[in-house]
């Protein structure tokens, strides 16, 4: 597991405490954490956070927060900040960058009452993200004739805005927000400045408790990577939840009490919100996706809908409901942005597993992949189910679907899916160059094509990869290129 790093982020507030607005940046594109994405201003916490080693770690964070305000917008959330010029933020900012021990001194001038900084909310990135942090999100004002700027180097946009007219336009799938960052953004939305700040609260409370975190990457779905006994580097499969009026639970795949009861606490809280659960959907029946369905089914009397090559590969125990056939069609109901005809379509795409569904989400085109694909590694074609002809055909389907956000079953969601699908199949085209390379007329056996092809792979992956490469020797063998022969494989 990676290690998690510390971070602050800054809510800059201005205007009333009834409808405030909030300084908004996007990050830059081809960063990789994000990238893209709306965000508050923040970053990790750096040495230059910190003056001794018996530091408060709030205020470590704190300094955090304002170094990291002031180098991304040049505002200063500060001690007679407002009073300060732009020209002297501007030399603080130079400071920062040139003479670090300079920007010491400004902290150790005003000392602890540097920040005027509300601590409200924290949360660590779950664990299906290879790059994990610990953030505090804190609230500050922003003096009324302060007018914060962007550094042009990892952001490209900054504004204020209103949260109403941002979760708006999330909600027509106009904008990408982080996901902390829309789910605070909604808390502003009612209530006003106290209410907020008391809710933020709570919502932090309840993280620290266990509380699923409220992860949305496209309207209307929300993923929970719960863990689960699947292949390294993966830990968690992702559980997703489809709709907001009616709702389809997807992979619930924890066999885990504990992590299923976190799953038990949110689907309990959408039911008293008014929502309705109509089924459970399954990508397909490998056993790292399917561990908490009896539970779910017994517990809210909900049917088990899958490819009907399913049933009889998963434990009894569960209602079963009406099999998925390619086309088919699931009703969700009203969209958030308030459109109608909202419906989850299925795609059958086999070949990692004959009864392997994908599910696509109608109007924002999000795409629930199973193990089609995964952001943190290669997906395995294990013969004879495995069959990698088939695989790449049902992955070159998947290009031709109108795809944004991609949900994997391991691994954080991706933007442009078809970005992902297009990175998979050149993937795939070079191992099968290599194993074209590594083919001659004297026959060799899979274990001695190994260290060829996957030259650089631990050996301890070896048994895992060996699947893989004899689906890819019977691949080429149905195009003709290679045959068996003397218990090995030759070129033909």
């Amino acid at each position: 597991m990676s290690k998690i790093k510390s971070a602050a982020s800054v809510i800059l507030i201005r205007g009333s405490d009834e409808a405030p607005e909030v300084y908004l940046v996007r990050r830059a594109p081809e960063l990789k954490f994000f990238g893209g994405y709306w965000v508050f201003p923040g970053g990790n916490v750096s040495p230059l956070d910190r003056q001794c080693e018996d530091d408060a770690e709030e205020l470590v964070l704190k300094r955090c927060a304002v170094r990291e305000l002031l180098e991304e917008t040049e505002a200063l959330a500060a001690t007679l900040g407002g009073e300060f010029s732009r020209e002297r933020k501007q030399a603080l900012q130079r400071q920062i960058k040139e003479a670090p021990e300079q920007w010491q001194d400004f902290l150790a001038q005003y000392g602890a009452d540097l920040p005027l900084l509300t601590p409200l909310f924290r949360i660590i990135t779950p664990p299906f993200f290879p790059v994990r942090f610990d953030t505090l999100f804190l609230c500050a004002r922003c003096p009324q004739d302060e007018i914060p700027g962007i550094d042009n180097y990892e952001l490209v946009e900054g504004r204020f805005v209103k949260p109403q007219q941002v979760v708006a336009a999330w909600d027509r799938g106009e904008m990408e927000i982080a996901p902390p960052v829309l789910f605070l953004l909604r808390l502003l939305t009612t209530g006003g400045l106290d209410a907020f700040l008391t809710r933020s609260r709570q919502e932090s409370e309840r993280l620290a408790q266990g509380g699923l975190h409220p992860v949305y990457f496209s309207p209307g779905i929300f993923v929970a990577p719960l863990a689960t006994p699947t292949l390294p580097p993966a830990t968690t499969t992702n559980t997703l939840i489809a709709g907001t009026d009616k709702l389809y639970v997807i992979d619930p795949a924890t066999p885990d009490a504990t992590e299923q009861q976190r799953l038990f606490d949110k689907m309990d809280a959408l039911i008293d919100a008014g929502a309705t659960f109509e089924a459970i959907l399954l990508t397909h029946h490998h056993p790292d996706h399917v561990g908490a369905v009896n539970a779910v089914s017994q517990r809210y009397r909900l049917p088990l809908r899958a490819h009907a090559q399913t049933y009889h590969r998963i434990a009894p125990g569960y209602l079963q409901g009406e099999p998925l056939a390619d086309g088919d069609r699931l009703e969700l109901g009203t969209a958030p942005d308030g459109s109608g005809d909202w419906h989850l379509k299925v795609l059958h795409t086999p070949g990692h597993a004959v009864d392997h569904l994908c599910f696509i989400d109608s109007r924002y085109h999000a795409a629930i992949v199973g193990d089609m694909l995964s952001t943190l590694s290669t997906i395995v074609i294990d013969p004879p189910e495995g069959h990698m002809h088939t695989y790449l055909d049902s992955l070159n389907r998947l290009l031709d679907t109108p795809i944004n956000v991609l949900y994997p079953a391991h691994g954080p969601p991706r933007g442009d899916g078809h970005s992902l699908i297009r990175r998979f199949l050149r993937h795939r085209q070079k191992r099968e160059d290599a194993i074209k390379t590594a083919l001659t007329d004297t026959p060799r056996s899979v274990d001695e094509l190994l260290p060829e092809v996957y030259a650089g792979l631990s050996t301890s992956a070896y048994p895992i990869a060996a699947r893989s490469l004899l689906a890819g020797l019977i691949k080429l063998e149905e195009d003709g290129f290679c045959k068996q022969q003397d218990m090995g494989w030759v070129q033909e």
